[in-house]
């Protein structure tokens, strides 16, 4: 899932400390989300089928086949903290298909943490600006600023893998504990 601008390492100008720690969060967001606020939410904004963006390098997708795709907004007590954005091949069936097809507004990462069976890769970071698309799908959803984090990573469920990008917004280093 390699591509030059996504890195297994930060680099260049560093986020805050807080964000710090929500980008280098190796358990679930979900749950580190519910830990911030009194009402979490996920608000589902698109699930079909299109095109993986030309950065996400789906390893068994290198003719930019359809796929599914989901985004949402995760919001601790109404305010929206992470935009996510989850790439799933389209050709392939098995657990991970029916189950995203029925999320609806339910969280991915209660499935990724709590499901045996599911293997994390590497997270990768970058930094987007507003010539990257997701960072555009973010603005379009509020999100403010000339720059926002983001990481991703591949999960393998079986045969099944999927891409989770998570992009973090501005409001994300107002959570407290």
């Amino acid at each position: 899932m390699r591509s030059i601008l996504w890195r297994t390492a930060l680099s260049g100008p560093l986020p805050s400390a807080e964000l710090l720690s929500w980008l280098q969060e190796s358990g679930s967001l979900t749950q580190r989300c519910r830990q911030h606020c009194s009402a979490f939410n996920v608000r589902l904004l698109a699930y079909g089928k299109g095109r993986p963006l030309a950065d996400q390098g789906l390893v068994a997708n290198r003719r930019r086949q359809p796929v599914w795709v989901r985004e949402v907004l995760l919001e601790c007590d109404s305010v929206p903290v992470i935009f996510a954005h989850t790439t799933l091949l389209s050709d392939g069936r098995g657990r991970l298909s029916r189950w995203l097809s029925r999320l609806g507004s339910r969280s991915l990462g209660s499935l990724l943490f709590s499901c045996a069976g599911f293997r994390r890769g590497a997270i990768e970071f970058r930094r987007l600006d507003g010539r990257h698309p997701l960072f555009q799908r973010a603005a379009a959803n509020g999100a403010t600023g000339k720059y926002l984090w983001a990481r991703r990573s591949l999960h393998r469920l079986g045969r099944q893998q999927v891409v989770v990008t998570e992009v973090f917004l501005p409001a994300i280093e107002q959570l407290r504990r």
